[in-house]
């Protein structure tokens, strides 16, 4: 097998300066769903090679996308936040508020239980450079957050004193709690009355939705 890049290079330095060809583009979403799975069984130190396999690709394929593996976790970290955010939006257009918060929040756990440890791994190859890839993750996950509370609490969903810092946090937290317990079915039933918790005092408590007055409308 080739020799890694050297560490002079940092996470990161694979994006492209200018668009991809398709199969280029198609090839680097394979390897960033393969890391995905692979990470996600084995951690970060899974293999490279197996990686590659998954994806269909050759090695050299993809240190040419990711000469690290530091670059290669920072990426699958930025993807796996990119499909979080991404999906609040589709999910209001196609759901209620609430019911578009609470998707939203299962997802969220899915990502917190995908990236195990990759931010140790990111902080061990970057140093402090890690806390702008931190900073910039956090902003974006409130930010869909925000969109989905606020859609909520507007329709008279969700209870105006939450903040979308309180969700994330809540929910990280009770995702720590359930991977030292190793209890999925606690762990539903923990995120059931945290989303009971949003609605509870909400102002149109019982009430039908926005969208559903909407539609009736129509």
């Amino acid at each position: 097998m080739g020799t890694q890049a050297t560490g002079e290079q940092t996470a990161g330095q694979d994006q492209p300066c200018r668009p991809l060809r398709a199969d280029a583009a198609r090839n680097r979403e394979k390897l960033l769903e393969a890391a995905t799975e692979v990470f996600g069984e084995h951690g970060t130190s899974g293999s490279l090679e197996e990686i590659a396999r998954r994806a269909g690709v050759g090695v050299g394929t993809l240190y040419r996308h990711f000469p690290t593996r530091a670059c290669l976790v920072e990426q699958v970290y930025r993807h796996s936040v990119d499909e979080v955010c991404e999906a609040a939006p589709r999910l209001l257009e196609q759901l209620d508020p609430f019911d578009a918060l609470s998707t939203w929040v299962d997802g969220f756990v899915a990502y917190v239980g995908r990236k195990k440890g990759m931010a140790s791994a990111l902080r061990e190859a970057m140093g402090p450079e890690s806390e702008a890839v931190f900073a910039d993750v956090h902003q974006r996950l409130e930010g869909a957050a925000s969109l989905l509370l606020g859609a909520a609490q507007k329709a008279g969903m969700a209870r105006t004193d939450a903040e979308p810092l309180d969700i994330l946090r809540g929910v990280s937290g009770m995702c720590m709690a359930a991977a030292a317990s190793q209890d999925p079915e606690r762990t539903k039933r923990v995120l059931s009355l945290v989303l009971d918790g949003l609605r509870y005092g909400a102002p149109a408590s019982g009430e039908p939705s926005a969208r559903t007055e909407n539609l009736a409308s129509v």
